[in-house]
């Protein structure tokens, strides 16, 4: 196209006409496409044959919240549940900075050397603010997270732990089907997700720190009385002795509280995550846990009393995720929070008239 301003009347003006356009630096670069989801079977064939793609792309669909991934994440779990239940599910809690990451690194490392698979789950905090998480445990399982024979898989808990858990318990049926027989779930550390995970597991591990001053104030009676195990980590160098004394103190704590259902007494142990010692003696009483329950019986009266629970946690789940997403419900409560807002009316009858115009009115439809 030429350009007037080359006219000869237009002195001390040229516009060029530019260069030409560089070929493409990687010609064997296509243009990216939006991957078609697979078929539930094809999902399903995948995962059975140990396909971590598609293992991590079934786990993908199970935490959407986009209603048709739910839907097609629903049909996988339903055809991977034949080939689950064929694992340890352990889950590990501490209070922050408890080395919970690189005492999962050394334990998994440790099951591995005996042959077989583990996953490791792991729920990460999100902000309140952002809802953004970091998801960085895989940094902190250097050797793990490269290992073959690993699946590490971290997820946000969203502001919504029992969401998050009921995710995670779907995870594991994934994660059963593709042949891990060894499941690690980590929890975000002491608080509401330990009840959750506690549900979901055959083993609940406890790491405490020694040295910290006051050694039972971090952990709550409702956390020790769900413990199977007690660890006290970093249980190395000069630090040994006020080990070796937590673990005195936890031991005669744990006699006041009554008998586990299982059973079983909980073991309380030392050990040191960075330099590995003792993680042998952690495993052999793991171990013997699972012998003792598997002996009495409690083991399959465990999992199916968790089962009956999850049932009875979805229906909950479905029954709030459709109220608030009713739109004949939204709007009503937004003229609800502006009554609230303007103390025109209390929070607990605008709550009473919203429930009972579902109840009464839109259910009936």
């Amino acid at each position: 196209m030429e350009h007037p301003e080359n006219d000869d009347k237009y002195i001390g003006l040229t516009v060029n006409s530019g260069v030409t356009q560089p070929p493409v630096v990687n010609p064997y670069l296509k243009r990216h496409r939006k991957k078609r989801i697979p078929t539930a079977s094809e999902m399903v064939e995948g995962i059975i044959k140990g396909d971590v793609t598609m293992l991590s792309r079934g786990v993908t669909l199970v935490e959407s919240l986009n209603h048709d991934h739910q839907i097609l994440a629903q049909e996988i779990i339903e055809k991977c549940l034949p080939y689950s239940g064929n694992s340890r599910r352990i889950g590990i809690t501490g209070v922050p900075g408890a080395g919970k990451s690189t005492s999962i690194d050394a334990f998994g490392l440790h099951v591995l050397k005996q042959g077989g698979k583990l996953a490791v789950l792991a729920i990460d905090p999100s902000s309140e603010r952002t809802k953004g998480s970091i998801l960085g445990d895989k940094t902190r399982m250097e050797r793990l997270s490269v290992h073959p024979s690993a699946f590490i898989r971290p997820s946000p808990s969203a502001g919504s732990l029992g969401g998050v858990a009921r995710k995670t318990r779907e995870t594991i049926v994934l994660c059963e089907a593709a042949g891990y027989d060894n499941i690690f779930v980590e929890t975000v550390g002491v608080g509401q997700s330990e009840t959750a995970v506690h549900s979901m597991v055959d083993f609940f591990l406890l790491i405490q720190l020694a040295g910290t001053g006051d050694e039972l104030q971090g952990i709550k009676r409702g956390i020790m009385e769900m413990a199977d195990g007690i660890v006290i980590n970093k249980a190395d160098g000069d630090n040994i002795d006020r080990a070796r004394l937590a673990q005195a103190q936890f031991r005669s704590a744990l006699h006041l509280f009554p008998p586990t259902q299982s059973g079983w007494k909980p073991e309380v142990l030392t050990y040191s995550g960075y330099y590995e010692l003792g993680i042998d003696e952690v495993w052999k009483m793991i171990d013997r846990y699972f012998e003792h329950v598997k002996s009495n019986g409690f083991f399959d009266r465990q999992r199916s009393e968790q089962a009956m629970y999850w049932m009875y946690e979805t229906i909950d789940d479905r029954l709030k995720s459709d109220f608030y997403r009713n739109p004949e419900i939204a709007e009503l409560l937004t003229q609800k929070e502006a009554r609230v807002l303007s103390n025109r009316q209390s929070s607990f009858t605008a709550a009473r008239d919203v429930l009972d115009i579902y109840f009464n009115s839109i259910l009936k439809k």
